[in-house]
């Protein structure tokens, strides 16, 4: 009924923390930035890097994936800012004045370094014109080319008027002005007349006097159309000397500035709409000169309408959105707040006389924008935390160019005419730093996603102790310590190692957990300060530790002490019927502890089986619920090929009041049921963890060290008597990193560590007895019960065929009736 099996075996205390020791720990000699803690057992999460970052097609940007606080970030840096050397430096972005349509700000390209120059050069070139076109129009050559088209203006006009006048006269007119223009008056005996005096007159004469008025009229229209032709003249006439001595101050200046950038087409073309924008705003420079000309106005006591005239220049700025002139390499973005605004870029607006007005020099850059030809390192969740950004950087990445939106504009919500930039191209690696979760809700549920980040890099959590890692990991840890603080003694990087594997919960893996290393490293510090050390010592490390444990265990220390005051019955002496101490894993924060807990089973005749007491609660979880039916598949299986299972078993957690989850206690409950059905007794003072599959095979569980550990305290508590231990899956030896006083407690035979890798190996051990003899009481008792049930199956059906013969037919209903 049951294979022979090896017997359960004692591991040593040698097996139950894997040491480091200081004198074999070879130190490496690295230099700074010749390795990093996070990128130590990285591997695969470099090799992606490496990809993402080599090739630059679309989509090939780069997700990080990894648990919190394993360094990612810090790898992320230390790789981009390696890489960004060998990149060439990307171009400069500016926005200028669109002289076509203002609302449409140009984006202008310009070589690293230029975007400043080209910004400095019209800043000079705006302030020489407003300089020295006042200057020019105040010189006596202009006022002497007005003065002489003004006269020949007048003297044409005077002329002409003197030919009409006399034309007039001999018609019996005088020309009169008047608000509506050059009135033709009567005049009779060298007098005019008035309207009341003409209207005297006889009919006659009137018809007369207003046939010469129709006639000579003709000829006022026709004065009046000359003279509108010679001021239209006149007046571009002096537009054309304004733009002469406008071109003559400032054309020389702009033709310098334009030779600094004859090899760039978009750069001259707008700087040749910046000169006909000043020979056409020749009014606007004349009347604000430049800070410092003798008819400029203070700016401390300008009045509104002086800064909106001051506001009007703002179109001569250039803004530069993207300088790189004093980056090396390509840019290394980190955006800690990618907002909207902060991944694309905004418009600013600025109150002036009660209105928000905005223009160009107001635009301001993106994340986007300032990685431009370089790298963008986000955190998915910052970006997903934020409205509008996910959508935007998806767009922006898609369109391989960045727009400056408004919000309001984005979801169409926005009625005001506000600036629409020209979008800048974009060619950026963006790097995504998030949790395996948050990669597969984007994978599963954004399409998108997967066409734009197509490369995964897994951070891993632990790596290969082998003794090159050992003195990698030391090595680095010592780089840790403040470098003007305590240095670490060689001891304390062993401890180190060592709490390194107890994070890992392998002693053959090392933890990668950067915060927890520094947390560790800076409360050794401060012991060894306190106690005045000249170094941080193996006993500040440990010390360290200890604290840390003991700063969150006031939960565990409880329920300890609620043990020993016998309110939680757990007893780890003497023996008891389908009774086990249990082992689970509790947590408050961030301290995991093991918690013992007494499991019981007992039996009954029925065909319901086993029975799960914390499912029919609602208090088990799915797993744990798998975990008890497994264990009747092993019952059905061992027991019951030939005869049935007339069996009503429960098993159940006592005094548990929250829910069980995990399948680590289905060997300890089958120990428990196995013990009912034999009537064996256990020993109490063994706790078991582990698994079972329905062959009986022992499996590997999570969280032994703190099951262990959480047993031995107990144990600790109460006495320890030298029989106390724990039953472990064989499979989870290689797991343990246990506590040095437990360690300690087993080199001494006061607590002990068995390893199983059948339940017939637990039985023998925690009964005394060979497997097979408990396996042939427990086959007899089920047997037994159903004998018992097929009995009492058949006395049931004879009693109910007594009944019918005394009512009636065999087979014929009865009725009866009052």
């Amino acid at each position: 009924m049951s294979a022979v099996h090896h017997g359960a075996r004692a591991l040593t205390a040698d097996e139950a923390r894997r040491r480091c020791d200081p004198a074999t720990l070879a130190l490496p000699d690295l230099a700074p930035g010749d390795a990093d803690l996070a990128l130590i057992g990285q591997e695969r999460a470099l090799s992606a890097l490496q990809l993402g970052i080599a090739v630059h097609d679309d989509g090939f940007n780069v997700f990080v994936a990894g648990p919190p606080g394993v360094g990612k970030m810090t790898a992320v840096r230390r790789f981009l800012t390696r890489a960004a050397r060998t990149r060439p430096t990307p171009d400069d972005w500016c926005y200028v004045y669109n002289f076509d349509d203002p609302t449409r700000p140009r984006a202008l390209r310009l070589r690293g370094g230029q975007g400043r120059t080209l910004r400095d050069g019209v800043r000079a070139l705006v302030t020489a014109a407003r300089r020295e076109i006042p200057r020019a129009f105040e010189s006596e050559e202009y006022i002497a080319g007005v003065e002489t088209i003004m006269n020949e203006m007048n003297h044409r006009r005077e002329e002409r008027m003197v030919e009409l006048g006399a034309r007039a006269k001999r018609q019996g007119f005088q020309l009169r002005a008047t608000p509506m223009g050059i009135a033709l008056q009567p005049v009779v005996r060298n007098q005019p007349l008035s309207e009341e005096e003409f209207a005297q007159l006889p009919a006659e004469v009137r018809a007369s006097i207003e046939l010469s008025r129709a006639a000579l009229s003709v000829d006022v229209r026709a004065f009046m159309k000359e003279m509108r032709s010679v001021e239209r003249e006149s007046r571009e006439r002096l537009e054309a000397q304004d733009r002469d001595v406008g071109l003559h101050a400032v054309g020389g200046l702009v033709e310098d500035l334009a030779d600094d950038y004859v090899d760039q087409a978009e750069v001259s073309a707008y700087l040749s709409h910046v000169r006909e924008g000043i020979l056409t705003d020749i009014a606007l420079f004349r009347a604000n000169p430049a800070p410092g000309h003798q008819h400029s106005q203070p700016a401390a006591t300008a009045d509104p309408s002086q800064q909106i005239q001051e506001r009007a220049f703002r179109k001569y700025e250039v803004n530069v959105v993207v300088d790189n002139g004093d980056t090396a390499g390509a840019p290394v973005v980190v955006e800690s707040n990618p907002t909207y605004p902060n991944l694309i870029g905004r418009i600013e607006r600025e109150a002036v006389l009660g209105a928000l007005l905005t223009d160009l020099t107001l635009i301001r850059p993106g994340a986007l924008h300032r990685a431009n030809g370089g790298y963008l390192v986000l955190r998915a969740e910052d970006v997903l935390r934020a409205p509008l950004c996910w959508a935007a950087l998806e767009r922006s990445l898609r369109e391989s160019c960045v727009s400056i939106e408004e919000a309001g504009e984005a979801l169409g919500l926005s009625s005001t005419r506000g600036l629409q930039p020209d979008p800048i191209p974009l060619d950026v690696k963006v790097l995504l730093i998030g949790d395996a979760t948050t990669y597969a809700l984007l994978y599963n549920l954004d399409p998108t996603f997967r066409q734009l980040f197509k490369v995964r890099a897994d951070f891993d959590t632990v790596t290969a102790r082998t003794p090159e890692a050992e003195g990698l990991f030391a090595a680095l840890a010592a780089r840790c310590f403040q470098p003007d603080g305590l240095r670490p003694e060689p001891g304390a990087l062993a401890v180190l190692v060592e709490e390194a594997s107890r994070l890992a919960d392998d002693h053959q893996k090392l933890a990668i957990h950067y915060d927890r290393l520094l947390e560790l490293i800076r409360e050794a510090e401060h012991w060894a300060a306190v106690d005045g050390a000249p170094a941080v010592r193996a006993a500040d490390v440990q010390r360290a530790v200890e604290q840390r444990v003991y700063r969150s265990a006031a939960v565990q220390e409880r329920l300890r002490e609620m043990i020993v005051r016998g309110v939680l019955l757990v007893q780890p002496t003497g023996t008891a019927v389908g009774q086990v101490n249990g082992l689970a894993v509790m947590a408050v924060g961030d301290l995991p502890f093991g918690q013992p807990a007494r499991i019981t089973a007992t039996i009954g005749l029925g065909h319901e089986g086993l029975l799960d007491i914390e499912r029919q609660a609602e208090l088990g979880g799915p797993i744990h619920t798998k975990g008890v039916l497994i264990l009747g598949g092993y019952l059905a299986d061992t027991y019951a090929r030939e005869k049935p299972l007339a069996l009503t078993a429960r098993l159940v957690f006592e005094q548990s009041y929250s829910e069980v989850e995990g399948d680590s206690a289905s060997l300890a409950e089958l120990l428990a049921l196995l013990s009912r059905l034999s009537d064996l007794p256990l020993k109490q003072s063994i706790a078991v963890t582990g698994s079972v599959n329905q062959r009986g095979e022992v499996q590997a569980v999570g969280g032994v060290n703190q099951k262990i550990e959480g047993f031995f305290d107990v144990c600790r508590a109460l006495g320890l008597t030298g029989e106390q231990g724990v039953i472990l899956p064989a499979s989870n030896a290689e797991h343990l990193m246990l506590r040095p006083d437990l360690v300690e407690a087993m080199a001494d035979a006061r607590f002990h560590i068995y390893t199983v890798r059948h339940v017939d190996e637990a039985l023998e051990l925690l009964t005394d007895e060979r497997a097979s003899a408990v396996h042939k009481r427990v086959d007899e008792q089920i047997r037994n019960l159903a004998d018992a049930a097929l009995h009492f199956d058949t006395r049931g059906k004879s009693r109910r065929r007594s009944h019918t013969s005394a009512n009636g037919k065999a087979g014929t209903p009865t009725t009866s009736g009052g």
